[in-house]
């Protein structure tokens, strides 16, 4: 009886299935590669040349014309008198514990907002039924600012946290609720048709065709709602809590801190600006065909 040769032919190598080891690796490696790609394209519009051209006056004009006694110190409080009150925070007021309250309210108020504005937007742009019902409904309520459902929000829900998060899911709720509507609504009609025509479903229309059609509205319409959500925070935090960036803001009113009121501000405005960029990432992400326009 002849013996089977079962060796490979020559030059022919046999592939070895990867160790879950190395698929860790893989993941890890791509992670970082995203995190360092996010990290360049966010940063990077801050150390340009046009820009430092712009900042950098602005800081040294900061620093110097309260020194010089061109604009009263107790008003302007210097560069310097600021970056000091903002160590004194980090060491002695527990700045981080301010932070991290402020962002986990901030992350229930977007997130509720997000699961219930953007489904409602789709179906209301999609169904002129849902549409004719819904729409005049939204339309007299978000005129409405939002600070003026404060006293009614508190008669009903109390002060506390539940207050703290409706208020700020209602700053974010509108501009999320309306941007998706209008994306989805100027669907294109030749797509739809095109869709149609390949036998396309109602719901494979919806997933394939209406949303990323709507996908730049949608990240319009968040970037729109963190803006809000944020001046909700503010007030929010005013009321029934001793803890966040917003409380410390008050505090430093009520005591004419102004230089502690420049770094609450600062602190507000790099958080709007970071959740911000975190958006336009995912945009050049999920809607490649947009990128360059």
């Amino acid at each position: 009886m002849r013996a089977v040769n079962t060796s490979p032919p020559a030059g022919h190598q046999v592939s070895r299935a990867s160790s879950p080891h190395e698929y860790h690796a893989r993941g890890w490696n791509l992670v970082w590669r995203e995190v360092a790609a996010f990290t360049t394209g966010a940063f990077g519009s801050l150390v340009t040349r046009e820009f430092l051209t712009i900042a950098v006056p602005l800081l040294l004009l900061w620093e110097l014309l309260p020194r010089l006694g061109v604009v009263p110190k107790t008003l302007v409080p210097p560069l310097t008198t600021v970056a000091a009150s903002a160590w004194d925070l980090v060491q002695h007021g527990h700045l981080a514990q301010h932070i991290v309250a402020s962002l986990k309210r901030l992350a229930i108020g977007l997130s509720l907002a997000l699961l219930l504005a953007f489904p409602l937007g789709v179906l209301m742009g999609w169904n002129p039924y849902l549409r004719k019902h819904l729409l005049p409904l939204f339309q007299l309520l978000a005129p409405i600012p939002p600070p003026a459902w404060v006293p009614i929000t508190i008669i009903v829900l109390g002060v506390g946290w539940r207050m703290q998060t409706f208020l700020i899911f209602l700053g974010a709720f509108y501009p999320i609720l309306f941007n998706t509507y209008q994306g989805v609504k100027d669907t294109d009609p030749r797509y739809l048709a095109s869709a149609r025509v390949f036998g396309a479903s109602e719901w494979t229309l919806i997933r394939a065709v209406y949303i990323p059609h709507a996908l730049g509205s949608v990240v319009m319409g968040i970037k729109i709602g963190i803006a809000m959500a944020l001046v909700m925070l503010v007030i929010a935090e005013m009321y029934g809590t001793q803890i966040g960036v917003g409380r410390l803001l008050s505090e430093s009113k009520e005591y004419f801190r102004i230089e502690r009121m420049v770094v609450c501000m600062a602190i507000l405005g790099a958080l709007g600006w970071f959740l911000i960029e975190i958006m336009k990432y995912l945009e050049a992400k999920l809607a490649l065909w947009r990128v360059g326009r």
